[in-house]
C-alpha cells in the first residue's frame, strides 16, 4: 500500500511550526520590540506541548495522547469509511530482563525497541508507548491483513535485533494482537482496546512471539522466503 505521507489534523507539522514561530507583533508594530520574546515564548509553548504528549524514555507518544489520537481516527473512519488498524504488543518476558539485568538494561531495551518502532512505521502512523513493557501502533487507513504483514515485519524486526549488554547478548521477542475498526462498528473505544488486548493476551497463552488477530486466532507459519521479504523492507513507509 503505497501513498503520500500524511501527518494527522491533530499533530503538529513542520509547515504549522513556521506559522507559529512567523506571526506578526501582536500589536501591528513591524519593528516591535518584543516581537522576538513571543517568538520565544510561542516556542516554550510548543516545546512544553510535545513534552506533555511524548514518553520521555522511549520519545514515542505517552498513554495521554494515544487516547486522543484513537478517539479522533475512530471518528475518522466513521466519517470516511477508511478503516483504523490498532496493534498493542508487548515485550515477552520482559520482568525476567529487569529481574537479571536490572532495570538500567530494561529501559536500555525500552529505547531500542522504540527506535526500530520508530523506523518501521510510517509518518502518518502513531506509535505510543502503553505503559510498561507496552506499546501500541495506530494504522490510519489500513486493513486487518495489512496491519497483520505489518505487525510481523516488526516482530521479526525485533527478534533479529538483540541487543549486546556488558554480561552477554540480549535477545528480544513480542507478542502481538491486531484489529481493526471499520465503518459501521458499534465498538466504543473501550470496547476497541480491550479486543486487541485480548488478542494480545491469546499470543501469550500459545507460546509467545506472536501475532494474533480476529481471521486466524494465531500467527500463521512464515516460510524462510516470507520471512527474508519482511525483514528486506525494514524502514519503508508501505506496509
Amino acid at each position: 500500500m503505497t501513498r503520500s505521507p500524511q501527518v494527522p489534523q491533530y499533530s503538529m507539522n513542520d509547515s504549522q511550526k513556521t506559522e507559529t514561530t512567523s506571526v506578526p507583533c501582536p500589536a501591528g508594530d513591524d519593528k516591535c520590540t518584543n516581537l522576538s520574546e513571543v517568538m520565544r515564548l510561542r516556542e516554550e509553548v510548543r516545546k512544553l506541548s510535545d513534552m506533555v504528549r511524548t514518553d520521555e524514555l522511549t520519545a514515542l507518544y505517552n498513554f495521554r495522547y494515544f487516547n486522543q489520537a484513537l478517539s479522533l481516527e475512530m471518528e475518522r473512519t466513521r466519517r470516511s469509511g477508511q478503516p483504523t488498524c490498532l496493534i498493542m504488543f508487548d515485550l515477552d518476558h520482559f520482568k525476567d530482563v529487569n529481574d537479571k539485568h536490572g532495570h538500567e538494561v530494561g529501559n536500555v531495551v525500552l529505547a531500542h525497541v522504540a527506535g526500530l518502532v520508530k523506523k518501521t512505521v510510517r509518518r502518518l502512523d502513531i506509535s505510543c508507548r502503553y505503559g510498561g513493557e507496552e506499546f501500541t501502533i495506530i494504522l490510519p487507513d489500513t486493513t486487518l491483513q495489512q496491519g497483520v504483514r505489518f505487525a510481523n515485519r516488526l516482530r521479526l524486526i525485533i527478534e533479529n535485533s538483540p541487543i549486546e549488554t556488558c554480561e552477554s547478548i540480549l535477545g528480544i521477542e513480542a507478542s502481538f494482537g491486531v484489529d481493526v475498526y471499520s465503518r459501521g462498528s458499534s465498538l466504543s473505544e473501550k470496547e476497541f482496546l480491550e479486543k486487541v488486548d485480548g488478542f494480545l493476551y491469546l499470543a501469550k497463552q500459545q507460546g509467545r512471539n506472536k501475532v494474533c488477530h480476529e481471521v486466524f486466532q494465531a500467527d500463521v507459519k512464515v516460510s524462510l522466503e516470507e520471512k527474508s521479504a519482511l525483514l528486506s523492507n525494514f524502514g519503508d513507509e508501505d506496509i
